[in-house]
């Protein structure tokens, strides 16, 4: 099986993949487009890369299936906890004193996965926002088996690590085998199919999340993506990336904001 894929057809994987997606792979992490490619395969009860090549130029649907089984969808709730008491401490302080008008936030968690942060993001804003005030939350991502947990909303005991223990009885309606999710929390979010080499639509957004999802782009995507949040969202808005990620030596017009919870950025006009 080592001549699986040869490298002219690891190249026609590869700038499909990039075309389709901006997801970037290269020679380090090329084991992982091969083992996918292989699941797939059996699956189609095909045999060569050149045969399965073939179909997903003409079926998008299947290109779907494939650009999920690509990516990696690691998640938990109140993933870097810094980033949620930014958000409490210095963010939505700012945004209540922007938004008196209209008392509504709205929010957009971008490469959501399986549903845990923009449950985390409803659940402390319904925590900390004043009586009249509410948010909108939208989730995507390009990984339709994530985003069908994600609108589910059960979670295994496993999955709910790291939750307060306040918070459990509030949100979650406990099960015999874990959690489901509240409806008034699962309602509130509205759980989309997204991929984020195209615009969302999305418009005057105060808050975006899009964490540890730049990681698997080059800089040309991560560019563009970049570009497109700032189209997306509100004249003051906030913006967070991965602790990992930066957009340090990028040419854009977000400013880094430093506090004393997290560091992130910010649309100032």
């Amino acid at each position: 099986m080592a001549d699986f894929l040869a490298d002219s057809d690891f190249e026609l994987y590869r700038k499909l993949i990039y075309n389709e997606s901006g997801i970037h792979f290269s020679a380090t992490n090329r084991s992982i487009l091969e083992s996918r490619l292989r699941e797939r395969l059996r699956d189609k009860k095909l045999q060569t890369p050149q045969e399965y090549y073939s179909i997903l130029i003409q079926d998008k649907e299947e290109l779907k299936v494939l650009l999920d089984s690509v990516t990696t969808n690691l998640t938990r709730f109140f993933r870097n906890q810094a980033h949620f008491d930014a958000i409490e401490h210095f963010v939505t302080p700012e945004l209540l004193k922007l938004k008196q008008s209209e008392r509504k936030i709205r929010i957009w968690s971008a490469g959501c996965s399986t549903g845990e942060e923009p449950y985390t993001i409803a659940m402390l804003f319904k925590e900390i926002l004043p009586p009249g005030w509410s948010c909108e939350v939208t989730a995507s991502d390009i990984s339709l088996k994530s985003l069908m947990v994600g609108k589910e909303g059960f979670y295994p005991e496993t999955r709910v690590q790291g939750i307060p223990e306040s918070y459990l009885p509030k949100y979650f309606d406990k099960r015999p085998n874990g959690y489901q999710i509240k409806d008034d929390i699962r309602k509130g979010i509205r759980f989309d199919y997204h991929n984020l080499k195209n615009d969302s639509g999305q418009r005057n957004l105060d808050v975006v999340f899009c964490r540890n999802v730049l990681i698997y782009f080059d800089e040309a995507a991560q560019k563009a993506t970049i570009d497109r949040f700032w189209e997306a969202m509100a004249p003051k808005s906030f913006l967070f990336i991965g602790h990992s990620e930066s957009l340090f030596g990028m040419n854009t017009k977000f400013e880094f904001v430093k506090t004393d919870w997290a560091c992130f950025y910010k649309k100032s006009t």
